[in-house]
């Protein structure tokens, strides 16, 4: 490097970055504006755009090369080219999946962990970031029915809360290569795939899987979960590890929780709960009831970007006794020693993460701003709108696969009710009428083998217009398809 360049960087540092408060304003006023342009023209925006291909000129544009653009064609092209093909999660439309939320005042949440950039990794670094984040598992852990002595962890959603929680059980049981063989995990044919990356990772895949079957509701069979775990205990295996569903994501399926606590402490088996989708229905009253026993798990995952209406990235997992989270995560190095100088224990302790996003914010911001209450009663909301889906799917002759419990509906229409590959390729017609249209997003799933369509009502922007839009477009769709050879 010349001197001269060298002296240039000591005297004039690159001030390109660091920009001036007119800029910053300016900046922040183009990017605030496109966003309450975005939200406003929701209610006109479709669902899902078939277009789904960003053009192939506009691909380009993504690169990153030398030459540079304005903010101004900056948020044009990604207006083009990632908000106008495929979904809108945003929309009160979007009813497929589980949807996830968009609240504005977890944006502004976001906005201020980035831009303040607090590591909440470590107490020693920022102990206000991990106190906020500690309040929020500390109410959600209360929420489930936890007393003093559990631990959590904010986490980028449900496979990385599963992942932890796992790891834990496998920590406490002292699974290892030598014993992985024989040892048994419990779970239900409804499991979310995520569970299985979760075992895959941990190196559990060689451990004995067994399926449990379900009942007429789609729920695990307590009965014969008791019978097999006897089966096993009887051939030498250690039965360690069962997984329920706390609201299936394929039909919101809840598992009878409480009978499985028992089961498991009376073998000493550890009790996972997915409640990802399910868990803040407990804010509800008819979700509480329909939740009892989530205290007795030793495990409960639950995603805020689905039952708080956050963005995507928001998980919570939750462990019943904070000393697994430590033995399974807490390490120690020497670059980290200023930071131990309290008793406290900090994310990075608890949580396969090191650097994290400042998660607190974007859940924080909106609870304190608006209160628990208004997030129960927007939930309350769709578990009404679903009833009212339901008996509407009735009227229309569709089979609902069994009564909702909370706020997903599986059901597909029967034409011909000896003919399931012709009524495979009918509800498969009609999804494709809706996908089309656009302004109703729905997804669909196989059960016991047959194609099925899901209605999942989690939106905070869902209400009756957009339930007796799909009741509307599903009419059309019926009549549209009738004729199908």
């Amino acid at each position: 490097m010349a001197l001269e360049t060298e002296q240039d960087f000591l005297n004039k540092p690159n001030a390109l970055l660091e920009e001036n408060g007119e800029q910053r304003r300016e900046l922040e006023k183009m990017i605030l504006e496109f966003g309450h342009s975005f939200i406003d023209t929701l209610g006109s925006t479709k669902a899902f755009n078939t277009n789904s291909e960003t053009p192939e000129n506009l691909v380009l544009e993504f690169g990153i090369r030398e030459d540079t653009s304005s903010l101004g064609e900056l948020l044009r092209f990604f207006d083009q080219a990632v908000l106008n093909p495929g979904l809108n999660p945003a929309s009160g439309g979007h009813l497929g999946y589980i949807p996830g939320g968009g609240l504005f005042s977890s944006a502004l949440g976001d906005y201020l962990a980035a831009l303040t950039n607090r590591y909440a990794g470590v107490f020693y670094a920022s102990p206000g970031a991990v106190k906020m984040e500690n309040a929020l598992i500390q109410w959600a852990g209360e929420l489930i029915g936890y007393e003093e002595g559990f631990g959590g962890n904010l986490t980028s959603g449900g496979s990385l809360a599963n992942l932890t929680a796992l790891s834990c059980a496998k920590k406490h049981h002292g699974i290892s290569s030598r014993n992985v063989r024989t040892n048994v995990i419990y779970c239900s044919p409804q499991t979310h795939h995520s569970i299985y990356k979760a075992i895959h990772l941990l190196g559990l895949e060689e451990c004995v899987l067994q399926k449990v079957p379900l009942d007429g509701q789609f729920r695990l069979s307590t009965q014969y979960l008791e019978e097999q775990i006897e089966r096993d205990v009887k051939r030498g295996l250690s039965p360690f590890l069962v997984i329920a569903n706390a609201g299936s994501t394929d039909i919101g399926a809840i598992d009878p929780v409480e009978v499985l606590g028992t089961i498991c402490k009376r073998y000493g088996i550890w009790l996972h709960v997915d409640a990802a989708y399910g868990g803040f229905f407990a804010l509800t009253t008819t979700g509480k009831a329909k939740l009892k026993g989530l205290e007795q798990a030793d495990s409960v995952i639950l995603d805020p970007h689905k039952g708080l209406f956050l963005p995507y990235g928001s998980g919570i997992v939750l462990v019943k006794e904070l000393k697994h989270l430590v033995r399974a995560f807490k390490q120690e190095a020497h670059y980290m020693q200023d930071s131990y100088q309290n008793d406290q224990f900090s994310p990075a302790d608890l949580s396969p993460e090191l650097s994290k996003h400042f998660r607190g914010p974007r859940m924080w911001l909106p609870l304190k701003l608006y209160g628990p209450k208004v997030f129960s009663d927007y939930l309350e909301e769709k578990l009404v709108l679903t009833d009212y889906l339901y008996r509407k799917l009735v009227q229309l002759n569709f089979k609902v696969l069994c009564e909702p419990e909370l706020t997903v509906i599986a059901f597909r229409y029967e034409a011909r009710p000896d003919d399931h590959q012709y009524n495979d390729e009918h509800n498969r017609a009609i999804l494709r009428f809706l996908v089309s249209d656009g302004r109703i997003f729905l997804s669909s799933t196989m059960i016991h083998d047959r194609f099925v369509l899901r209605a999942a009502l989690l939106s905070f922007r869902t209400h009756k217009k957009e339930i007796d839009l799909l009741v509307h477009l599903l009419e059309r769709a019926l009549i549209e398809t009738d004729n199908m050879p």
